[in-house]
């Protein structure tokens, strides 16, 4: 049997807190596995972070923060984002496994490289 008692304010508030900050740990329901979303910059003609681990499924971003516009283009020349001008962003979901390499068009001195996994 369950006793019911009367919180005063800082009680309920203690407990309240304590079943919020709970339920916001926890995972949400089908969140394993769940695609991801990974955001790059482009500033001082480089990419930000230059370097990326994902999973399969999972976007990239890549916003333009540079006067000059730049392009994330893969070196086979199988995805790109289009032209990206000060502030626009471009993404790509990369669908299979493997080290895939990327240029800017425009400044092929920018280089970037992206391992995908299978993630698990």
């Amino acid at each position: 049997m369950r006793v019911l008692r009367t919180l005063n304010r800082r009680q309920f508030g203690v407990v309240f807190s304590a079943k919020l900050l709970a339920v916001a740990a926890a995972p949400a329901a089908g969140s394993v596995g769940t695609p991801a979303r990974h955001r790059v910059t482009i500033t001082s003609f480089q990419f930000e972070p230059q370097y990326l681990e994902i999973n399969v499924g999972d976007t990239i971003e890549w916003t333009n923060q540079d006067l000059a516009p730049h392009t994330a283009t893969g070196t086979d020349l199988d995805w790109d984002t289009g032209t990206l001008a000060r502030g626009m962003s471009g993404s790509v979901t990369p669908a299979t496994e493997g080290v895939h390499d990327y240029f800017c068009k425009f400044h092929p001195h920018m280089t970037g490289q992206i391992k995908v996994t299978a993630g698990g």
